[in-house]
């Protein structure tokens, strides 16, 4: 089986393994997917901006055109070397999948194909080609957890002569969200505000990240996963008008979800109901909020909440790049998951 457990990716990407020139990097963090799809780019040795060496498709072409990425990658370099086809935007086209399964029987030379997914179901269509090729690797990206932000922060701090203190770095790893790509806009920004300095603050995070009452995160958060929408209003508007950054909402939410996620999976594979889920989570759930827990949990199934972290990834990073309409485009996604979580309550009866 040609895979990687998730923790075992980065050891992988740090020298290029020729044996396998397919590589698929697949998960629900799309800000990482990106970044190890530049790192393996790097490690070829090959330009991203030089069209004759890196060609680039999107998955629905080569949808549509099934022997296109066969073509291209048996295409002999204009002017020799190395090629790399690099496919953007996999899910569950099947003539992609069927396009890597027959390049996986019959290997390109001198050509790597590399292939940006989203979240893919375990032994599914292109992951399960993939994984079961003997010249192919998958890649899981999965968001980050305690031990992925530290690495995160300790590399970024590195780059850039810094140290942090401890109250600090505990108040920064709060801050940031689940994806990778906006988890490093935030300590770039740090790192420039502390430029000149030989260790950051929690004055100095605080001055960059604001310094709400993480309650006020948690009845947003409380009233999203639990249908309502009045409470959610009240709640946003009122965190929004204090000018506090909205982009740490999206990091509360992202991290209860993940909770959810945890608890609802131990339901579903050990046939426990919420109150028991929720009775014997760990970390406890503090007594005041186990009804709430257990209300979520009978409207939030595992693969809803993935969905939902998948859907909250992606606003962290539409937030950064239309920063002037962060917060409308914050409150839409969560307005809709508010409803979806209605609309589940009114589906159970309750």
């Amino acid at each position: 089986m040609a895979q990687k457990k998730a923790h075992e990716v980065d050891s992988f990407l740090k020298r290029l393994d020729r044996s396998y020139p397919i590589v698929l990097l697949y998960g629900p963090d799309k800000g990482l997917v990106s970044e190890r799809a530049d790192l393996f780019i790097t490690m070829t040795g090959l330009a991203k901006d030089d069209p004759f060496a890196v060609i680039r498709l999107d998955a629905d072409i080569v949808q549509a055109e099934p022997g296109r990425l066969s073509d291209e990658a048996n295409t002999i370099s204009m002017f020799g070397g190395e090629r790399l086809i690099w496919v953007r935007n996999a899910s569950g086209q099947k003539g992609l999948a069927d396009a890597v399964s027959h390049l996986a029987k019959n290997p390109p030379i001198a050509t790597f194909i590399l292939i940006e997914a989203g979240d893919l179901k375990k032994g599914a269509g292109l992951r399960g080609i993939v994984e079961q090729s003997a010249s192919a690797m998958a890649l899981p990206c999965y968001s980050d957890d305690a031990r992925g932000i530290d690495s995160t922060i300790d590399d970024m701090l590195t780059k850039n002569n810094l140290q942090i203190a401890l109250d600090a770095r505990n108040l920064l790893k709060e801050s940031l969200g689940g994806d990778r790509l906006a988890t490093r806009a935030e300590l770039e920004k740090i790192c420039l505000y502390a430029h000149g300095k030989e260790r950051i603050t929690v004055e100095d995070v605080r001055d960059i990240i604001g310094d709400v009452s993480a309650t006020s995160y948690e009845t947003i958060v409380d009233a999203m996963i639990t249908g309502n929408l009045n409470d959610f209003t009240s709640a946003f508007d009122r965190v929004v008008n204090t000018g506090s950054p909205s982009f740490l909402i999206l990091s509360s939410a992202i991290r209860q979800f993940q909770a959810l996620q945890t608890l609802r999976y131990g339901m579903e594979t050990e046939n426990k109901n919420a109150a028991s889920a929720v009775a014997t989570a760990r970390p406890p759930v503090f007594f005041a909020r186990k009804k709430l827990m257990e209300t979520a949990l009978q409207r939030w199934s595992t693969a809803s909440c993935a969905r939902a972290i998948e859907r909250l990834q992606k606003t962290v990073l539409d937030s950064r790049r239309n920063a002037a309409l962060s917060v409308p485009i914050i409150r839409q996604t969560m307005i809709a998951l508010v409803a979806e979580a209605a609309r589940a309550g009114r589906s159970n009866g309750r």
